[in-house]
Order: C-alpha cells, then sequence, then structure tokens
C-alpha cells in the first residue's frame, strides 16, 4: 500500500523543535512524527488500558482500589509526569 503525505501546519518553532527532536534520535521527522503517532492513545484507549492494567493487578494479587485511592495516586504521579515531559 502506497503511502501519501499529508500537509500538517504547525508553527514553525514546533516543526523546528520536532526536527531537533528527531535528529538528536536519528531518526527523520516523518519517521519521528509515525513513531510518535503510533505511542500517542486517544482518552478511551488509555482508560481501556487501565481497565485492562487493573484487571491484571486484581487477578494477580487482589489490588482492588477504589475511586478515591484512583483519585489520590494520580494526584501525586500526574506532577511528577509533569515534571518529567518537561
Amino acid at each position: 500500500m502506497a503511502m501519501t503525505d499529508a500537509d500538517i501546519r504547525v508553527p514553525t518553532e514546533v516543526r523546528d523543535r520536532l526536527a531537533r527532536i528527531a535528529s538528536a534520535e536519528g531518526m527523520s521527522l516523518r519517521a519521528y512524527l509515525t513513531r510518535l503517532s503510533d505511542s500517542a492513545m486517544t482518552p478511551g484507549e488509555r482508560a481501556e488500558r487501565s481497565g485492562r492494567t487493573l484487571a491484571i493487578l486484581r487477578a494477580w494479587n487482589g489490588y482492588n482500589p477504589t475511586e478515591a485511592e484512583i483519585a489520590e495516586i494520580d494526584a501525586k504521579l500526574d506532577p511528577m509526569l509533569d515534571r518529567v515531559r518537561r
């Protein structure tokens, strides 16, 4: 199947930053964006994955957090993830 190109308009600064990141990874911008797209998930996909993960943990060791416990864990993890993303 032949791949077709698509134009995506972003500010020049965004394009240049993505190109620098791709280059640092030894990749073309096209390859980097493809990898980024393959690794990104929609909110629905994340929820589905989270549900599967909790089911596996529950079956493995009985882990069954309440909604309040999940919210507490998220409140602790989200700031850490934000720091790592910067």
